[in-house]
């Protein structure tokens, strides 16, 4: 507990024995008191615990890519994942200049063990494994799947769904990816192989005119993977997609304030609006209609 939030406690606790002895009085004097007693005031609550007191230490990845960070440089608030964390801060009651950044690896940040931030950002799935070892927040971001193709394809013009009937266009099998294809688009005009690696690979081949993958891996692939990748849009559907969420260390006093400032931002349309910003315009992902 910090000095402050003790002093609070004091202060509360005298307050509370005054009242008590005032019951004592006649009903008048009982009745000034109250009136006379002032109301509650913001800088009586009790601090939210952090690292650092008065500061929200969140971490990244090193490096951290495009659309989740801009330019490697999260305190510029640009990139979906730099703007939601920024969004949770303020929701939390930090300032921006009270939000330090530093970075840590993926591995270590969802490892047993002490850490060296308050929160972590950097795509990280919420699943049942992981909580075993750290908390979660709420997730602020559940993803979808996108159409990858190649320059030049046959459906590199395609910018709606029926643009891709009669086109070959692969998914790897068992997957989230193949459920929602399959709705959208229908099993009969799926390429199916065993993996994604062998998806792609059909794709640099020639073999597929496009593939239907989760978003985030859709930004890698498109950038690392494809000679001239691009990504045409994404689908509408999230049902199945994982789910990502802050990291905090486990028992993080921090879990359910988080969680909750992420519920809120999801409940007032903030974190659809970042989304739309950074996932969809940014970076041209338009919605397959």
């Amino acid at each position: 507990m910090t000095t402050r939030a003790r002093a609070a406690l004091i202060a509360t606790a005298s307050l509370s024995a005054l009242i008590m002895a005032g019951c004592s009085s006649t009903s008048s004097d009982s009745e000034s008191s109250a009136s006379s007693t002032p109301e509650p005031t913001a800088s009586s609550a009790v601090e939210l615990e952090t690292l650092t007191e008065g500061k929200l230490t969140i971490a990244t990845g090193e490096p951290a890519y495009e659309p989740w960070v801009v330019n490697d440089d999260p305190a510029s608030g640009e990139g979906f994942e730099a703007a939601v964390a920024y969004a949770v801060a303020e929701e939390l009651g930090f300032a921006a200049d009270d939000v330090v950044w530093v970075r840590s690896s993926f591995d270590s940040a969802i490892a047993p063990g002490a850490k060296d931030w308050d929160l972590n950002i950097q795509q990280f799935s919420i699943t049942e494994e992981r909580k075993a070892a750290v908390d979660f927040s709420s997730p602020y971001y559940t993803t979808t799947q996108a159409v990858v193709t190649v320059e030049g394809s046959a459906a590199a013009d395609a910018t709606t769904v029926e643009a891709l009937a009669g086109l070959a266009v692969g998914v790897p099998s068992g997957t989230t990816s193949y459920t929602i294809a399959a709705e959208v688009l229908g099993e009969d005009n799926l390429s199916v192989f065993n993996s994604s690696e062998d998806t792609v690979l059909a794709l640099n081949s020639g073999q597929i005119d496009a593939f239907v993958i989760d978003l985030p891996s859709a930004f890698y692939l498109a950038a690392v993977e494809l000679d001239g990748g691009v990504i045409l849009g994404q689908f509408e559907d999230a049902t199945g997609g994982d789910e990502f969420g802050f990291v905090l260390p486990k028992g993080s006093a921090l879990t359910e304030p988080v969680t909750a400032a992420v519920d809120a931002l999801r409940e007032d349309g903030t974190l659809a609006s970042i989304e739309a910003e950074w996932l969809s315009d940014a970076v041209d992902v338009p919605v397959l209609k």
